[in-house]
């Protein structure tokens, strides 16, 4: 009779994710997690054919707390929302941050098609993105995203003034916000 799993598929990507925290993706090994677990290697093998699959399982993890923090946000302005998850994703998780943001690696595209098609449905909802289609959100997306990926980087590395707290930080994000949104709104009504 085969050994029963001593412990289930979420108890592993769990403490894979305890080790993503505090290593980035590529610390994660099955090593690492059978001795977070307190166990030999077997386990996991049983759940995950290769430390590949795992790390995916990882980032399938990460992409769902993404989406979390967006919706816990609940500012009125969906638009907004995204801007204020991801500074809160920065300040909890600074290591995963930068991983996703300055390691080249394999699995940020999985963390972009998880999350992309997502944001702009989240988008959809904002009053202010209404008459704009699908490729417009996502270029409004991807601008604001570029501003984001800098602030993100400084929320990381601590270097954001001290003087600029949550608050002075969104101020920004929506003024960015707006001149994104009126300079795509503005090359609309001038293409038409």
């Amino acid at each position: 009779m085969a050994p029963k799993n001593k412990f289930s598929m979420e108890q592993i990507i769990n403490a894979a994710f305890e080790i993503a925290k505090k290593e980035g993706i590529d610390g994660i090994t099955i090593r690492k997690v059978a001795d977070l677990l307190g166990s030999s290697i077997a386990p996991i093998y049983v759940n995950f054919s290769d430390v590949k699959e795992l790390k995916q399982a990882v980032i399938k993890k990460v992409v769902q707390l993404s989406q979390q923090l967006v919706y816990e946000q609940n500012s009125g302005s969906p638009f907004q929302d995204i801007g204020l998850a991801s500074i809160q994703f920065a300040k909890e998780y600074p290591v995963l941050s930068k991983d996703f943001i300055m390691k080249p690696n394999e699995y940020v595209g999985d963390y972009d098609e998880g999350m992309g098609n997502e944001l702009v449905e989240h988008m959809k909802k904002d009053p202010d993105l209404v008459g704009f289609t699908d490729q417009e959100l996502m270029m409004i997306l991807f601008k604001m995203r570029a501003f984001q990926t800098g602030l993100t980087i400084m929320i990381s590395n601590k270097t954001v003034p001290e003087e600029f707290d949550l608050d002075e930080m969104q101020a920004i994000m929506n003024d960015v916000a707006l001149d994104v949104i009126m300079a795509t709104r503005m090359r609309k009504q001038k293409d038409q």
